[in-house]
Formats: C-alpha cells, sequence, structure tokens
C-alpha cells in the first residue's frame, strides 16, 4: 500500500536562501520530507527583513514574507563563515546522510567552504545536489549576484510589459523567483528516480535566468524563426480583440487604485455575447464589429465604448455578469480580496498555523490537493535556531556539552 506521506523519509538538508530554493524545498517539507533549514543571524536571509510583519513592526522574526517559504521545516542556526560551523554540515553529511543538499549562493561559495558538489558526493555518495543561483555555475556571467527583479529585466519580461509610449515597468515583484521553484522541483524529483533506478546521485544546476527564458518561449521563437522582436502593448493581445483591463466602480473606499475587471474576447462567438451582456447597444452591432479584423482597426474606439459601460458595474458583478454569459472575464483582486474569495475559501487555500512569536498566523496552503498522498503545511516557519537542540542532538547524537561549546564559541546561532 502506498504510504499517504508521499516523501515520509526523504532527507534534505536546505542551504538555499531568500526565494527559489526555500520554495523548492518547501514542496519536499509539506510532502512529508525532513528538511533541515541552514539558516544565519551573522549573515542572515534578507528575505526575513522584506514585509509584510505583524502588527506592521519590521522586526527580523516577524517577517511573514520569508514565512511562507519555510514552513514544516526544522531551522538550524549556524555561523558558515567559522570552520567549526562547516565541520556540523559535514557531520551531517556522514552521519544522516541527507538525500537532498539545495544552496543558492553565487558558484564560489561552496567550493570555498568545502561544500560543492565534488567534495560532497565524496561524503554522502548518492546525493542529489541542487544549485540554483541567478545565471547557472558556469559562463561568463556565472558569478553574477542578484534577485529576482534583476534576472526578471535579464530575461526580457520588461521588454514586452508595459505600455508603448512609456517606459518599461516588468511585471510585479521578483517575477523569476515565482516561476522557477516548480520547475526546480521537477528536476529534484526526476534526479530522485533516476538514483532510484541507478543508484547513482546528480548534480544539478539551475540557472534562474534559463529557466524564466522559457515563459518568453513564444516570443523567442518568434524572433527565432520570423526576426520579428515583441513590443510593449499594454493590455492587448495580437489575436483576441478587445483584451483589456477595464475600470469599474470601486465600492471599497479603502482600495488604491481603483477596481477593475480583464475581459478577453478570443472569437466571434464571445464578441457576440458580450454584446448581448451590454445590452446590445447600437454602437456593437454594427457590422464593423462583427469580425476581429475589423474590432482590431477599431480597437481604441471599443476600449473606450468599454470603459464607460464597466464604470456601472463593481468588478465582482461585472466579473459575474460576463461569466454567465460565456465571456471570459475576472476580477482584478487585490491581496485583501483572497480572504473573501469563496473558490479560496471552499479549498482551504490559507492555512492558520502557531508561530512561536508571531502566534497564529496565515500561511498558503500545498497547491494541488492529491487525495491519495495529501500533504499540508504541518507546522509554521521556524525562528533562526529553533531546533538546534532537535538536530544536534537527537539527529546527530551530541552531548549537551558538546552543543553548549559550540554556542558559546560563536558556532550556534539563535534569534
Amino acid at each position: 500500500m502506498t504510504d499517504p506521506i508521499v516523501f515520509k523519509g526523504l532527507k534534505v538538508l536546505d542551504m538555499s536562501w531568500i526565494g527559489v530554493g526555500p520554495l523548492t524545498m518547501r514542496y519536499l517539507a509539506d510532502f512529508g520530507a525532513t528538511v533541515i533549514r541552514v539558516e544565519s543571524v551573522t549573515r542572515p536571509d534578507n528575505s526575513r527583513t522584506v514585509s509584510p510583519f505583524k502588527g506592521g513592526q519590521p522586526e527580523f522574526s516577524l517577517g511573514q514574507f520569508n514565512a511562507n517559504f519555510n514552513t514544516s521545516k526544522l531551522d538550524l542556526g549556524l555561523n558558515l563563515a567559522l570552520e567549526e560551523g562547516r565541520d556540523v554540515i559535514r557531520r551531517l553529511l556522514r552521519e544522516w546522510q541527507p538525500d537532498v543538499l539545495a544552496e543558492s549562493f553565487t558558484p564560489k561559495t561552496m567550493g570555498k567552504w568545502g561544500l560543492d558538489y565534488e567534495q560532497v558526493d565524496v561524503k554522502r555518495p548518492g546525493i542529489v545536489y541542487l544549485s540554483t543561483c541567478q545565471q547557472g555555475h558556469t559562463g561568463p556571467h556565472r558569478d553574477f549576484a542578484g534577485y529576482g527583479t534583476q534576472a526578471t529585466c535579464l530575461a526580457g519580461f520588461h521588454s514586452v510589459t508595459g505600455w508603448p509610449d512609456k517606459e518599461p515597468v516588468g511585471p510585479y515583484g521578483a517575477y523569476t523567483d515565482f516561476v522557477n521553484p516548480p520547475n526546480a522541483l521537477v528536476a529534484v524529483l526526476s534526479a530522485l528516480e533516476y538514483r532510484r533506478r541507478t543508484g547513482k546521485g546528480q548534480y544539478l544546476d539551475l540557472s534562474q535566468l534559463e529557466c524564466a527564458i522559457h515563459y518568453l518561449a513564444p516570443a523567442a521563437l518568434d524572433y527565432t524563426a520570423n526576426g520579428r522582436l515583441p513590443g510593449r502593448v499594454g493590455n492587448r493581445d495580437p489575436h483576441y480583440v478587445p483584451h483589456g483591463v477595464y475600470p469599474c466602480e470601486n465600492e471599497d473606499e479603502t482600495r488604491t487604485g481603483g477596481a477593475w475587471c480583464v475581459i478577453a474576447v478570443s472569437d466571434d462567438e464571445e464578441w457576440r455575447a458580450l454584446v448581448r451582456a451590454m445590452g446590445s447597444p447600437s454602437w456593437a452591432v454594427e457590422e464593423r464589429f462583427a469580425t476581429a479584423a475589423g474590432r482590431r482597426e477599431y480597437e481604441n474606439e471599443i476600449d473606450g465604448r468599454m470603459e464607460a459601460w464597466t464604470q456601472g458595474f463593481t468588478m465582482h458583478d461585472l466579473m459575474r455578469r460576463l461569466q454567465e454569459a460565456g465571456v471570459p472575464s475576472g476580477a482584478a483582486q487585490a491581496g485583501a480580496d483572497l480572504w473573501t474569495d469563496p473558490q479560496l475559501k471552499h479549498r482551504g487555500y490559507f492555512r492558520w498555523l502557531d508561530h512561536p512569536v508571531k502566534g497564529p498566523m496565515p500561511y498558503e496552503d500545498v497547491q494541488a490537493l492529491l487525495p491519495k498522498t495529501p500533504g499540508r503545511p504541518r507546522w509554521a516557519s521556524p525562528l533562526v535556531g529553533q531546533d538546534n537542540d532537535e538536530v544536534l542532538k537527537g539527529i546527530l547524537g551530541m552531548s549537551d556539552a558538546e552543543v553548549a561549546g559550540l554556542a558559546e564559541r560563536g558556532v550556534l546561532e539563535t534569534a
């Protein structure tokens, strides 16, 4: 019988930080793997300094941005600048025998510490070793450091996002941090399956830049095949008309930026459905709008008339009206709207977990509901060094004196 805890018994040493690595390892942790996250106070994970913070207080242990990446993990606080700190890692490799090691430093770091793949594979043969940095571990730009915001620019997203008469804006946030983890997870699982069949581990070198470019594949292919460079076209689409984000009545005075609804008409049938939903106004039934080519020619006029009509509805009312009519549409929800979204509520998307400092806090649940092998965030993201005793005494069998000595010499860290 299949164990309902799909990754039970899988051991992961998570030495990654910021976004891609921690998010990838969270998938394994939430589905039952034992994941030891290694953190430092001397060189802290910068994502712990990113809002939102509990109570609006920007304190190291109150951030929820980082916390949402690290549920179901144990936390070992180590000063890896010290040789004794790195010795603890080597001991974990020899004695605990992790199946997976993940790191996301710039390429020279792990080698400098004597913990690159070649050296780790000697201590733990067969390990699956994931390295994920901005541009990969080889090539002339291997040492370039940066965040997802820079990788998004390098991948080309800013060149195609925004308005043609304005400066590039790019997608919101560190976009590449959130499109990479599913791909990294598949790579890790594939390597584990390969090891199951062959007994051999693998080194995985994931360039966050290259992975992100896959999400611009149509544009890259169009240039390669046809020599066409895509530009910024706002919210318009090369095939769908109308296609945009339209203003609505703002029923919530606390909502900044107004209320909006996305509408995308892909063919003539959907256009006729939209016309009926608008009450068949005389302008919309004109023959010049009956085909996609005609609508494309008069797109500015259509958008202007649409904007005048959509402002008579709240965004959710308009979404429901159009959806019922068979027109693809969606309210442009803000973060606060997600708390009352009936679909997310039905599926239990937010799970409240008790944090040792923040108390009960909401975390995103797993993104796929697997009835035979369900996963879930089992406990809140830990504090730095919260599980030092469990890891050092419980897993490595260190004595109280050994652990106390490491703490006295600044090897162990907590916050």
